[in-house]
């Protein structure tokens, strides 16, 4: 008997149980899915942390006064970066562009609405650093930054709750803790970062404008340091802490009152993570596969032992062990086969279906795809053999006597 008379015989065999068929397919129908919609999700919430991240430049150190975010080097530290320090560093060779940078949440109003955002003051060198246009009007310039000007350039996510219908921010006054400013720009809609906080609901003024009416202090939070390429960063990095550590006059045996991050490290170790978390879901999904492997190896025992004379009959009349054992794994490859196909399906429609509902970003990969399918095929080999050899190994004599 050929290939092709094994599988017609199987596939019939399946269509006479329907109901049971597609029960048996269904353990690998969720096993897949579940493979599918977690790891697309995954992928989806890695490809965008690492794409934000990637936006603002590998090339870039940012460095903190005592008590910021990155490793701690200098938890116990009190003293704080200067505009001196921020000139300092811009002296340094290897640097594209610098720029100090201080927040603070501010209260925001317009007419008689009002929001609750981050207030950046900094300078116009940052839009370069973050590559980060603007959709309407420009950004700080260094006009602004050297009268002190009450100008702001605001995110969408500002614009949205504080402008109506067709109004341009553009030119209307924002008041900013009571103090009325000039928008002159609004900023492309860029969504989360990569720590989860909202970008688009953000203010910049300049930092003059900042450390004189809002902060009511010279210190600089944070100092971003754009290098001419990544290969320069780690020469860059050491250079800026030798000079700080000279202005700052730290004894050699002293910690560092800074810290420094370096974005292409960061980006690393979240590609590490991810691709961890990645195979950690899939894996978990997959025991529902294997559980689903496991039903079928059941219904197909089940089978064998209904369809034992039919097994006893077919021998009798001339088939082989092997085309009996061909037709049984058969049936088992054509469950899992299809059962992969409909997870695969349902499993796109579903990440497909979340990533609308919560907003998420969803990455389905051909080799997802291709791993999937291919998972299931082996399930149906692995666990389909052994009935089938049991169906092949049936004495004929003896399945005719079956009742």
């Amino acid at each position: 008997m050929d290939l092709i008379s094994c599988l017609q015989i199987a596939w019939r065999s399946l269509l006479l149980n329907k109901m049971r068929s597609f029960l048996t397919m269904l353990g690998v129908i969720i096993g897949v899915g579940a493979v599918i919609t977690m790891v697309s999700l995954s992928q989806g919430a890695s490809s965008g942390i690492t794409d934000r991240i990637a936006s603002m430049g590998s090339n870039l150190l940012i460095v903190t006064s005592g008590g910021g975010f990155g490793p701690v080097r200098g938890a116990t530290a009190t003293a704080q970066l200067t505009m001196d320090d921020v000139a300092a560093i811009s002296d340094l060779p290897l640097i594209q562009h610098v720029a100090p940078e201080s927040s603070t949440q501010a209260t925001l109003s317009v007419g008689s609405l009002t929001w609750t955002a981050p207030v950046s003051g900094t300078v116009p060198a940052l839009q370069d650093i973050k590559d980060w246009p603007t959709r309407l009007g420009g950004f700080i310039t260094e006009e602004d930054l050297a009268q002190g000007s009450l100008v702001a350039v605001i995110g969408q996510t500002v614009v949205d709750n504080l402008y109506t219908g067709a109004q341009s921010p553009v030119g209307s006054q924002l008041q900013i803790n009571g103090l009325n400013y000039t928008v002159i720009g609004v900023l492309t809609s860029r969504g989360a970062e990569g720590s989860g906080s909202d970008q688009d609901n953000s203010v910049y003024i300049p930092i003059t404008t900042a450390q004189q009416r809002l902060l009511g202090s010279a210190a600089v939070r944070t100092i971003n340091i754009q290098a001419v390429n990544t290969e320069s960063l780690e020469p860059l990095k050491n250079a800026v802490t030798t000079l700080l550590r000279q202005r700052h006059r730290l004894a050699d045996s002293a910690e560092d009152d800074f810290m420094i991050q370096d974005m292409a490290q960061v980006l690393s170790t979240i590609e590490d993570t991810t691709r961890i978390f990645t195979f950690l879901l899939g894996g978990i999904a997959a025991v529902s596969l294997l559980v689903g492997g496991i039903g079928i190896m059941n219904i197909m025992l089940v089978s064998v032992t209904e369809r034992t004379r039919e097994i006893g009959v077919r021998m009798a009349v001339g088939a082989t062990p092997r085309a009996i054992m061909t037709q049984f794994l058969i049936e088992a490859l054509l469950l899992c086969i299809w059962g992969g196909i409909i997870g695969v399906l349902l499993g796109w429609g579903g990440s497909s279906l979340l990533g609308t509902l919560a907003d998420l970003q969803i990455k389905l990969s051909p080799w997802l795809i291709a791993v999937a399918l291919g998972f299931s095929l082996m399930v149906g080999l692995f666990f389909g053999y052994y009935p089938a050899s049991k169906a092949a190994r049936s004495n004929p004599i003896e399945a005719l006597r079956f009742e």
